[in-house]
C-alpha cells in the first residue's frame, strides 16, 4: 500500500526516505531544543526562564525512559528495522547520542553561565562550598548530622557486597575510600544514595550570619563535604554525583490478564528498575571511575553524560515557588467565565453550543456541568471518558457524587496513561467504591478520546421538545482542572441531538461488546478519523486541480504518520496552500522543491503549552472546522479510540479560524521548520505574541 501511495504522487517516486521524512527522535529532541532556549530568552521573567529550564530537562528524562528505551530494544529485537526515514534502530541511536550530547551540554551552559548569574544579580545563590561562612558551615554540618546522616547507608564494594542496584533516576554518589574499615578491610569504593524523602535545595536561614534572603546549597554540596565522617577511620579522596536512567515504559500482555488493574499494579513495582539507558556523571568523575560505572550498569561510552553541575537539573523547580518575586514571574492570569455559563448551564447549552478555549477561558464551567449533574434530580445518567484527570481531582469527587445520589455513573479510565498509572488505578478504586460503573477500555486501544455526557430527564416543551435530552461536552485536552490552566485546548458544549447520538454510540462501544456503530458527525479511530482526514485532504486536492481555491490548517501536537504526509505532499504538489502549526515532533520536509514548496510548519512555544488539535479546510468557500484528542501519528489513527468532532456554529467556527490565523503571523512565540529538520526564528514583527492576544482577547 505504501509503494502504491508513493507510486501516486509526482516528483517523489525516486526519493529515498530520509528525503521524504525527518526521524521522529531527531525531532523530538529539536522540541526539547526549542524548549530550553526558552531559559536563555530575555523577554520571559527570570523565574520562569528558570521553569524552562527544568522542563527541558524533565522532557529528556522521559525521552530517555521511553524514546531511547525502545529504540534499544528494538536494535536488539529486530536490528534490520528501518523506521519511516530510513534509519536502522542503531543508526537512529548514534544520531540520537551526538545530538543529546550537544543539548546537554547547552542546558548546563545556560545553567551556568546565563541563569547562575542572572540569579545571583536578584539574590538568588546557590552558593558552592568555597563560598561558605564559618557559620553556615556549621549550620550545614549540624543538618547533616541531625537530618541527613540517620537515613544515610553508604554501602562499601567488595565480594561480598556486589554494586547494588541503582533506582531509576535516583541521586548516587560513587566514594573513594583509602584505609581499612573497622573490619580491617580494604574498600576501595563505596555507594551512597541520597535519601529520597529529602529535597535536593537546601535553602539557608536568614538568621545564619552571611546569609542573603534567597541562599540554597545542593544536597549534593552538603554530601561532599561531610562524607568523611560517613567513614570513621578512612578517608574519602573523591565524592563524585551520578544517575542512572532506566527503561520505565511499562509491559503488559493484555491479552493474558485476567483483571487489567491487577496487572498493571503488578507492573508498576517494577517500573523503577528496567534495563539502564543512560548514566549522568559529574564532570570532574576521573573517566577510570565513570568507565567503572559504566561497566556495572551495562552501558556504552555514548550512553555516559558528563554534566557540569546538579545531575538533575528539574530538581530546580522548586526554586520559583519558595521565592516570593512576582516582577520575576508571568503576570497572574485570571480565565474568563462566559456569562452564558454563569446560571443554569443546561438551559444555556440548549440555546446554543458554547466553546471553551483554555487557559483563557476557565475550566470551571466543566466541572460546573458535572456538579449540577450530580445534584439536579432531573440527570438520569453520567458517562464519562478519564486518561489524565489527578490525583486528587474534583472531576472524579462531583462523579463519586453523583453516584451517591442514584445516578448511573459510568467511568471509561484509562489505566495506562504513561506515568500516570498508579493515580488512575487509586480514582478507578474510588470510583468503584461508590457504586460508579468502571471500565478500562478496549483491549489493544488506549482510550484518549475527550467526551462526557448528561442524559437528563426534561418537560416537554412548547415545540415538542422533552423526554429524554443528551448535553454532551467534547475537548481536545484532559479533564485536569490544573493543566487547563497551563495548556491550551479546546472544550465544546453541545445539545445538539446528532452529535450527542454519536457520543453515546462510542460509550457503547467501549463499555460493550458489540460492533462498530456508524456515526453521522463524529469521526472516530481506529475506525473512520483517518479515512475521514484523508478525504477532505484529496477534496482540497480536487479544488486546487479544478482551479478553484484550496487551503487548509492543521494544528496539532505531532505529525508523524507517514501515509498523511505523503497526502500532503501530493496536496502541495496540486497547488494547495497548507500550512501547519506543530508543536512537537514533526516529520515532513517543509519546502522542498518539487514536494512540498506550498507546505509552511511553524511551531509555538510561549507561556501555555500548546495542546489543542484543530483542522481547517477551504472546502470550496463552505469551510470545515474540525476538534480532535487525535495527532496525526500512527498511534493515534490506528491504535487508540479517539474523536474528532465538527463544529457548525457558524460563529464559533469564524472564531477558530480566526486564532488559527493569528497563530500564523506570530513572530514572538513562532519557530519555523527548515527541510533539514531545524528550526529557526521568524523576522521580527509588532504584532503581539499570539498567547497574549489570546489573554487580552484579542482574537
Amino acid at each position: 500500500m505504501m509503494d502504491d501511495l508513493l507510486a501516486e504522487m509526482r516528483g517523489v517516486v525516486d526519493r529515498t526516505p530520509n528525503e521524504l521524512y525527518l526521524n521522529r527522535e531527531l525531532s523530538l529532541l529539536e522540541f526539547n531544543r526549542r524548549v530550553l532556549m526558552q531559559s536563555r530568552d530575555e523577554r520571559v521573567p527570570l523565574l520562569e526562564r528558570l521553569k524552562f529550564l527544568c522542563i527541558a530537562s524533565s522532557n529528556l528524562d522521559e525521552f530517555f525512559e521511553i524514546r531511547v528505551a525502545g529504540l534499544q530494544q528494538m536494535a536488539e529485537l529486530n536490528p534490520a528495522t528501518r523506521s519511516p526515514d530510513g534509519l536502522t534502530p542503531a543508526e537512529a541511536l548514534t544520531a540520537i547520542s551526538e545530538r543529546a550530547h550537544a543539548l546537554v551540554a547547552e542546558q548546563y551552559r545556560i545553567f551556568n553561565d546565563v541563569l547562575v548569574p542572572a540569579l545571583e544579580a536578584e539574590k538568588i545563590r546557590f552558593l558552592r562550598r568555597s563560598e561558605w561562612t564559618p557559620e553556615q558551615d556549621a549550620w550545614l554540618k549540624s543538618y547533616f548530622h541531625s537530618d541527613l546522616l540517620p537515613v544515610l547507608s553508604p554501602m562499601g564494594l567488595d565480594p561480598a557486597h556486589p554494586f547494588p542496584r541503582i533506582l531509576n533516576k535516583s541521586l548516587n554518589f560513587i566514594v573513594q575510600l583509602s584505609g581499612k574499615d573497622a573490619f580491617g578491610r580494604n574498600t576501595g569504593f563505596a555507594i551512597v544514595q541520597a535519601p529520597r524523602a529529602l529535597p535536593r535545595l537546601i535553602q539557608l536561614p536568614r538568621n545564619v550570619p552571611g546569609t542573603g534572603p534567597h541562599d540554597f546549597v545542593f544536597l549534593s554540596s552538603v554530601i561532599h563535604a561531610y562524607v568523611d565522617d560517613l567513614f570513621r577511620g578512612m578517608e574519602a579522596s573523591g565524592c563524585y554525583q551520578f544517575r542512572v536512567t532506566r527503561n520505565a515504559d511499562l509491559l503488559v500482555d493484555e491479552e493474558d490478564a485476567e483483571d487489567l488493574l491487577e496487572a498493571l499494579e503488578g507492573e508498576l513495582s517494577q517500573r523503577q528498575w528496567g534495563d539502564t539507558v543512560r548514566l549522568e556523571v559529574a564532570h570532574n568523575c576521573p573517566e577510570a571511575m565513570w568507565q567503572y560505572l559504566m561497566d556495572e550498569t551495562q552501558l556504552t561510552a555514548a550512553d555516559v553524560y558528563q554534566v557540569n553541575g546538579p545531575v538533575n537539573l528539574s530538581r530546580l523547580m522548586a526554586i520559583p515557588d519558595l521565592i516570593d518575586r512576582p516582577e520575576l514571574k508571568y503576570p497572574p492570569h485570571t480565565p474568563r467565565v462566559p456569562k452564558a455559563l454563569t446560571g443554569d448551564i443546561f438551559s444555556a447549552i440548549r440555546d446554543s453550543d458554547i466553546l471553551l478555549h483554555h487557559p483563557y477561558d476557565a475550566f470551571l464551567p466543566v466541572l460546573d456541568l458535572l456538579r449540577q449533574s450530580a445534584k439536579d434530580p432531573k440527570v438520569l445518567a453520567i458517562k464519562q471518558t478519564l486518561y489524565r484527570t489527578g490525583a486528587k481531582s474534583p472531576v472524579v469527587d462531583a462523579l463519586c457524587d453523583a453516584a451517591r445520589n442514584g445516578k448511573e455513573v459510568t467511568v471509561v479510565i484509562e489505566l495506562r496513561a504513561r506515568f500516570d498509572e498508579a493515580d488512575n488505578i487509586d480514582l478507578a478504586e474510588r470510583l468503584q467504591e461508590v457504586g460508579a460503573h468502571v471500565v478500562y477500555g478496549v483491549v489493544g486501544y488506549k482510550t484518549h478520546a475527550k467526551m462526557c455526557l448528561v442524559v437528563r430527564r426534561e418537560e416537554p416543551g412548547g415545540d415538542g421538545t422533552g423526554g429524554l435530552r443528551y448535553y454532551a461536552h467534547l475537548g481536545t485536552g484532559n479533564y485536569h482542572p490544573k493543566t487547563a490552566r497551563l495548556y491550551t485546548d479546546y472544550g465544546l458544549f453541545t445539545a445538539d441531538p446528532v452529535m450527542c447520538k454519536d457520543v453515546h454510540a462510542v460509550f457503547l462501544q467501549l463499555t460493550s461488546l458489540g460492533k462498530v456503530i456508524k456515526l453521522n458527525r463524529l469521526l472516530q479511530s481506529p475506525f473512520t478519523l483517518n479515512k475521514g482526514m484523508h478525504e477532505r485532504i484529496e477534496r482540497e486536492i480536487a479544488n486546487a486541480e479544478a482551479g478553484k481555491p484550496a487551503r487548509l490548517i492543521a494544528k496539532m501536537n505531532a505529525l508523524v504518520e507517514p501515509e498523511i504526509i505523503q497526502k500532503l505532499y501530493a496536496a502541495s504538489q496540486a497547488g494547495v496552500e497548507v500550512d501547519l502549526i506543530v508543536r512537537g515532533m514533526c516529520s515532513l520536509r517543509p519546502g522542498v522543491k518539487g514536494l512540498s514548496e506550498r507546505i509552511r510548519v511553524r511551531s509555538i512555544i510561549g507561556r501555555f503549552l500548546e495542546h489543542h488539535r484543530a483542522f481547517y479546510f477551504h472546502n470550496g468557500g463552505a469551510p470545515e472546522v474540525w476538534l480532535s484528542s487525535a495527532d496525526w501519528m500512527e498511534r493515534n489513527l490506528f491504535r487508540r479510540v479517539e474523536v474528532a468532532f465538527p463544529v457548525t456554529d457558524k460563529r464559533l467556527k469564524e472564531r477558530i479560524i480566526a486564532q488559527l490565523e493569528a497563530f500564523l503571523i506570530d513572530t514572538a512565540q513562532s519557530w519555523l521548520l527548515d527541510a533539514d529538520g531545524h528550526y529557526h526564528r521568524p523576522e521580527a514583527s509588532e504584532h503581539l505574541p499570539v498567547q497574549t492576544l489570546l489573554m487580552e482577547g484579542g482574537v
